[in-house]
């Protein structure tokens, strides 16, 4: 039986592998949390992984936030997150892990660029200002991956999911992602009969993939994706879906769309990221994405229960 460690392991994403891991009896797997190592500690990285003796490694851990964190925290952002990547890379070869599964996001691509973006686009240019010490950092990633698997012959594979949503996400208002801080904004306008204020005006358009879906497609690239490229696992374009919409949506689900407002005094940032999952696609043309709407259901349903205890 192979043993799967997943750093990160109590995050959104690893949440979402827990939720499903039943699924998959072949594996025995090994959540890490920041508890129980320090990753951007070589020495605890390695005594950790020589402990656990990983056969196969999903790398989710990072340093995250929202657009605030990305903007005011940049050293941070970049350090941490070269230190924790380096490592577990470092790591992993040392230890003779057979595949590695690397996390990334679509905030690497160059600012400027032309739509769909594909994988072959990731170095291109600059990425926007706003998160670029967060993204050289992710790019770094693949960097690293390609050159261990062009000078000793790994098998280290990088994922580029789109916006990611779902239970067990960071709903903290300064320093979480759109969805999450949309949720929590909403259900404190609601508690305190308030305006639902969304910043911006609601235009820019994003790809969000539901924290389950992207949990079973990175099963999947484990068992099934071999190929030394990055891959894109995102939505259709066509699910492409405005901030705007997204916080009628969970108004709608609050019960409190007579509420909302837009703060059109407030940057909206990027316009689009729009991804291009055609190679996903070529690999799995029939796989059913969560809907958005169901999706977000499940996510505030979730939110409220464990309001006490979630991250916020």
């Amino acid at each position: 039986m192979n043993n799967i460690l997943i750093t990160g392991g109590s995050g959104l994403v690893g949440s979402a592998i827990k939720s499903i891991y039943n699924n998959y009896p072949n594996y025995n797997f090994i959540f890490l949390s920041s508890s129980d190592c320090d990753l951007t500690d070589y020495n605890q990285t390695l005594k950790y992984f020589q402990k656990t003796k990983p056969d196969l490694v999903i790398h989710l851990a990072a340093n995250v936030g929202g657009l605030f964190k990305n903007m005011t925290q940049k050293v941070q952002m970049f350090e941490i997150n070269l230190m924790i990547n380096f490592n577990v890379i470092k790591a992993s070869y040392n230890v003779g892990v057979k595949k590695l599964i690397s996390c990334l996001s679509t905030c690497i691509f160059p600012n400027k660029t032309s739509y769909p973006m594909n994988e072959n686009m990731v170095h291109d240019g600059v990425p926007h200002f706003s998160n670029d010490a967060y993204a050289y950092a992710k790019r770094m990633i693949e960097i690293q991956s390609n050159a261990y698997n062009e000078q000793y012959g790994t098998n280290y594979i990088c994922i580029i999911p789109t916006n990611i949503y779902g239970p067990h996400d960071n709903f903290n208002l300064s320093d979480a992602h759109v969805i999450p801080a949309l949720i929590h904004k909403c259900y404190l306008a609601k508690s305190n009969n308030e305006s639902f204020i969304v910043a911006g005006s609601g235009k820019p358009l994003r790809q969000f993939i539901y924290s389950e879906d992207l949990a079973k497609l990175i099963i999947w690239c484990i068992e099934t994706y071999n190929e030394k490229s990055s891959i894109i696992l995102s939505v259709d374009e066509s699910n492409e879906i405005s901030i705007g919409d997204i916080a009628k949506i969970i108004a709608t689900k609050f019960n409190y769309i007579e509420r909302l407002e837009f703060d059109k005094t407030k940057s909206d940032g990027q316009y689009k990221k729009t991804a291009d999952n055609s190679k996903l696609k070529s690999y799995l043309p029939n796989f059913e994405f969560t809907k958005i709407e169901n999706g977000l259901s499940k996510t505030i349903d979730w939110f409220i229960n464990n309001y006490d205890n979630c991250r916020k």
